[in-house]
């Protein structure tokens, strides 16, 4: 490729970011490469036996996966065997720089950021697109401050006060995302038992719900509600965050969580069976609304203002 490739000139923006974008760009180095070898007619095995690399060791650097980049002279190995054309050379060895400088998550303890919260925390900071589905709480990127303390306090009871806070604020930082002005499209589909179970009292609430009530006014953000009179719905039995990166050349993500881990799926028939049931459980949920009028009808029902 020349150096009018479309397929670099499209990364160069991302050299001229303000914030860093960590897990994008070990993503994208990533796919790069891979792309690399497919052009130099190489199989994963083959480029790693080359380079005396394990086959395991070229398929996490393919993938992006860890929480640091490659090693420099690792990605230089591959691009003098590819035979990648100066140009090419030097923007990836750029973004692979940049992907070494840390995003505002990964300043925080790695107690509250094990790698699998730091590998989600930076997808979504990167994602073009968001989908959720919860049925337990409020979506944490629309969750305020008190409704997100009542959450951590109702999970790790005897946590220290200390800890409590710092949870609260790496989860108010992360729903600035949805603030940006290059804030990705959320859409989130919550069953309606979330906004029954109380946390945190009636007032924190009537707080949450006026908050969801205003994010959904947002041209970016769509929200659905599951109500309970729908005993059919197909939902998935555990919450799921649902990724897309928009022209990039990167894979869809799905996001799993369980308690103390999580899985990210990114095989394309396994993500394609999650956006459709997606896709069903938004046929099926009230429209955005009739989402806000019943969103509205419990707030001011079940948690009138004092």
């Amino acid at each position: 490729m020349s150096a009018e490739s479309p397929r670099l000139s499209r990364l160069e923006p991302y050299l001229d970011r303000t914030e860093p974008a960590p897990t994008l760009l070990k993503m994208l180095v990533g796919v790069q490469l891979a792309g690399f070898r497919e052009d130099a007619g190489l199989a994963q095995e083959q480029a790693a036996k080359a380079l005396g690399f394990s086959p395991a060791k070229l398929s996490r650097i393919e993938s992006g996966k860890g929480r640091r980049p490659p090693a420099e002279g690792d990605v230089r190995a591959l691009l003098e065997l590819y035979g990648t054309d100066e140009y090419e050379a030097s923007l990836l060895l750029k973004l692979l720089k940049r992907a070494g400088e840390p995003g505002w998550w990964q300043r925080y303890d790695k107690r509250l950021m094990p790698e699998w919260f730091d590998r989600l925390v930076g997808l979504q900071e990167a994602a073009a697109a968001i989908r959720t589905f919860e049925i337990q709480y409020v979506p944490g990127l629309l969750q305020t401050p008190a409704y997100t303390r009542a959450v951590v306090k109702r999970g790790l009871p005897i946590a220290p006060e200390s800890e409590v806070r710092r949870r609260v604020e790496l989860r108010t930082r992360r729903a600035q995302l949805l603030s940006r002005p290059d804030a990705p499209q959320l859409w989130a589909v919550i069953d309606e038992s979330v906004l029954l179970r109380v946390l945190g009292g009636p007032e924190v609430m009537r707080e949450q719900l006026a908050h969801l009530w205003d994010m959904a006014q947002r041209p970016h953000v769509t929200l659905q509600i599951v109500p309970l009179d729908v005993t059919n719905a197909s939902a998935p039995a555990i919450p799921v965050t649902y990724l897309r990166f928009g022209g990039l050349d990167l894979p869809d993500v799905v996001y799993l969580e369980h308690i103390g881990s999580a899985n990210f799926l990114e095989d394309r028939d396994e993500t394609e069976e999650y956006r459709l049931a997606l896709d069903r459980l938004a046929d099926e949920a009230l429209q955005p609304r009739e989402s806000v009028e019943l969103l509205r009808r419990i707030m001011d029902e079940r948690y009138p203002a004092r």
